[in-house]
Order: structure tokens, then sequence, then C-alpha cells
């Protein structure tokens, strides 16, 4: 399988590197910046020896290199500055998607396409737009991101092990990210049974802001091991066709009594891309908290237009 990395900053060196050591594919590494993916690539295959996977990696700045892709994350964007408005952000990032997808489709035109880029919803939107690919093979990812630092805050105000932690959220990345309390367990146990209502939101609120406490502490710069694992995550699933089920940015088609959105739901992921959408049983609030998040989502879509 052939696996295009565009953008070779941390999130994307980092998703180049965890493909390599999981040995799912050879991995092209673009980027405009003359000599850095290159540079990075040359690091990785130095690295083989030690690590033990194949030196399967190409850095460059022609994305004729990418043509033929299977998969194609992309993680390339500007991160928001001090005094820059979301339009600003918007219109910025909006250039570079078009400009990537522009680039990559014609050489890889059955691709599926990972978008990682922020703003997350309305990236994922202008991808599939832009590319007028099929919406099961173009989606985005947060929702697997959430849902890993949400498992390791409950691990951790519990004492059990993240791997023993399951829970899932859904809806967008941030303020309109929905936890659901009722389907999460630890160690087969409810949640909701383990901690009282005010850690479960303290939880919940810690989760939706868990990418502003690091960018906090870390002064310069954001996250990105836990974001290129989560990115992976969804490569694996594609690549060797697991059928997992995931919480990603996908295209519904009257899903919950949502329809024509991408929002954050289940989605078994294969080689084809998303297989199905998992309706899982929501109650009243969870589901109307989805659809508002929805609807949240589409509004901001509609500001692309306005581009």
């Amino acid at each position: 399988m052939k696996i295009t990395v565009v953008g070779s900053g941390f999130v994307g060196q980092t998703t180049a590197m965890r493909i390599l050591e999981k040995g799912l594919g050879e991995v092209v590494l673009i980027d405009i910046i003359e000599g850095k993916p290159q540079g990075l690539a040359l690091d990785l295959k130095e690295a083989s020896p030690v690590e033990g996977y194949d030196p399967v990696i190409v850095g460059t700045n022609d994305y004729a290199d990418t043509a033929g892709s299977d998969v194609v994350v992309i993680t390339a964007g500007f991160p928001r500055q001090p005094g820059m408005s979301r339009m600003d952000l918007l219109g910025k990032n909006a250039a570079i998607m078009n400009s990537v997808i522009g680039n990559v489709v014609p050489g890889s035109p059955d691709a599926v396409i990972i978008v990682v880029s922020n703003p997350l919803d309305e990236m994922t939107y202008l991808a599939a737009e832009s590319s007028g690919f099929p919406k099961e093979r173009v989606f985005g990812m947060a929702g697997v991101l959430d849902s890993a630092r949400l498992r390791y805050f409950i691990a951790e105000i519990t004492g059990a092990r993240p791997s023993d932690v399951d829970a899932m959220t859904l809806g967008s990345h941030g303020e309109a990210m929905i936890a659901l309390p009722r389907h999460a367990t630890v160690a087969g146990k409810p949640l909701p049974e383990l901690v009282d209502e005010d850690t479960l939101e303290q939880l919940f609120q810690r989760t939706r802001d868990g990418g502003a406490e690091i960018v906090g502490l870390l002064k310069t710069g954001s996250a990105y091991y836990a974001p290129s694992a989560s990115a992976v995550a969804m490569v694996e699933a594609i690549v060797q066709d697991t059928h997992a089920t995931l919480p990603v940015c996908a295209w519904t088609t009257g899903q919950f009594g949502i329809d024509g959105v991408y929002v954050g739901v289940p989605a078994k992921l294969g080689r084809k891309g998303i297989e199905e959408i998992v309706e899982l049983d929501l109650n009243d609030d969870e589901l109307s908290k989805l659809r508002e998040a929805a609807e949240g989502i589409r509004a901001k879509c509609a500001d692309l237009a306005k581009l």
C-alpha cells in the first residue's frame, strides 16, 4: 500500500514514523519546503536498522511522487496565530487544501483521503467538494483523538490502565464535542457508577480543552503525538481492512436524523473508506446535542462560500 502524508510538520512527520514502524506500507512525505521532507525521510531511513522496519519512505516536494497513493493523510495548514480571526484561518487553510487536493487527485483518483488539518470540519467538507470523490472516501480525524484524550483522563482519575477504558466522543472538535457517559466503561464497569456528575463534567470539559491545555503548557507549538497516533489508527483500519468502528468526521445521509453534513459519528473503516455509519443507541439529550453540533458545522461550512 502507498500512503502519502501531506505536510512535514510535527504531526506529519510523526504520522510517517508511526506508519513505518507499524509496517503499514510505503510512505511518501511531501511538503513545499525544499529539503525538509527529504531530510526527515533520510533520518527515518537511518532509524530503520535500530527499529527493525523497512525503510520504504520518500521525501519530496513533487506531487508526481504521490501518484498511485491508496491513502492520503493531509496535515498541511497554518495554526491559528494571535490576532487571527477564524475567517482569516479559514481563508488561509482553504487555499492550502484546494492546492493539495488539486495536486493529489489527478495521480491518485482511487485514494482514501483522511483530513487532519484545521478547522477540521470545514477542511473535510472542502476536501470532499474539491476532490469530487465519493464522500465515503473523504473523512476527518478528530473523534479518535478526543476519545483517546477522554480515555486517558478517565484512566488517570480512576487509577485504571488506559487500555481498560472504553469511551467515545461524537459531534465536533472542541466545544461541540459530545461525550457519552452511558457508553463509557472502566474494566467493564459503567463510568457513571464510578464517578459523580461533577467529576464527569470535569472529565468532559478537560477533553474539550485538551488541545488548548497542551498549547498552554508548550507555549509554542501544539500536540502531535496523540494526533498522529489517532490518524494512524485510521490508516491502519483502512490498509488492513479491519472494519474497525472509530469515531470520525463523516458525511451523514440520514443517520441519527442528520443529513448532508460532515459530523463526528462512529463509522466502520475498511479498504474503501467508510463502510457504514454505526448508529449507537442515543437518548433524546444525546441525539439533540449531536444534531445541534451538526447544524453548527453546517453553518460553519457555509462560510467557505464567503471566501
